[in-house]
C-alpha cells in the first residue's frame, strides 16, 4: 500500500509553501516545510537564507538537522512536505516539482513581500530589484546544488527525471488556484495505481 505523503520541490519563488499549503488543507494532512525550518535557522542566526546556505557549504550540521528531519516526516503519514530533498529521503512519497522562470519567481517574491515584509529581509536580500533577486534565486540555487552534490551526490535536485510531477508554474493557466487542483487529480490517479 502507498503511503500518503506528498513531497513537494521546486525553484525558489515557484509556489511551494503556498500549493503545498492548499494541498494539506484540502486533503486534510499535515504540513511541514523544510524552508520554514530553514528560514527559522536563518533568523536565529539574524542571517539571510542565502547567507545561510554559504554557511551550510562549509558546516554540514545545518543540512543534518534538516535531513534528520526529513527522515522522521517519512515515517509519517497524510502529509505535505515542502521539501527540495524530500524526493531523496522518502523516495516512497508523491513527489511533485515546480519550477518557475527566477524573474518571474522574483517578481512574484516582490510582491508577496508587500504582504509580508519579513521574507523580504530575512529570506534573501534587502533589494527590492526584481534583477538582485533573480540573481540571489540563482546563488542560492548554485549554493544548493553544490552543498547535495558534496553530501549525498546529487548533481542536480532540480533533475525532473526525478518526480512524478512536473509543473511550470511560469505558465499563465498553471495559476496558484489551480496547480494544486492538477497535483491532487494526478496523486489520486499515482494513490489508486
Amino acid at each position: 500500500m502507498k503511503k500518503h505523503l506528498i513531497t513537494i520541490a521546486g525553484n525558489n519563488g515557484s509556489g511551494k509553501s503556498t500549493t503545498s499549503k492548499k494541498i494539506a488543507n484540502t486533503l486534510g494532512y499535515t504540513h511541514k516545510s523544510t524552508g520554514d525550518f530553514m528560514r527559522s535557522i536563518a533568523l536565529e542566526k539574524g542571517v539571510t537564507l542565502q547567507e545561510l546556505g554559504s554557511i551550510a557549504e562549509k558546516d554540514p550540521t545545518i543540512d543534518k538537522m534538516l535531513d534528520d528531519s526529513n527522515l522522521e516526516i517519512g515515517k509519517m503519514d497524510n502529509v505535505v512536505l515542502d521539501s527540495r530533498l524530500g524526493f531523496y529521503f522518502i523516495p516512497d512519497s508523491f513527489k511533485v516539482f515546480l519550477k518557475c522562470d527566477s524573474k518571474i519567481a522574483a517578481t512574484r517574491f516582490l510582491k508577496s513581500a508587500v504582504e509580508n515584509p519579513d521574507r523580504l529581509n530575512e529570506n534573501l536580500s534587502k533589494s527590492e530589484d526584481v534583477s538582485d533577486i533573480a540573481r540571489s534565486f540563482d546563488i542560492r540555487l548554485e549554493s544548493e546544488k553544490k552543498r547535495y552534490d558534496d553530501l549525498y551526490g546529487i548533481k542536480d535536485h532540480t533533475d525532473t527525471s526525478n518526480f512524478d510531477l512536473v509543473i511550470d508554474t511560469s505558465l499563465p493557466e498553471n495559476s496558484k488556484e489551480r496547480v494544486p487542483q492538477i497535483i491532487i487529480e494526478v496523486y489520486n490517479q499515482w494513490l489508486n495505481k
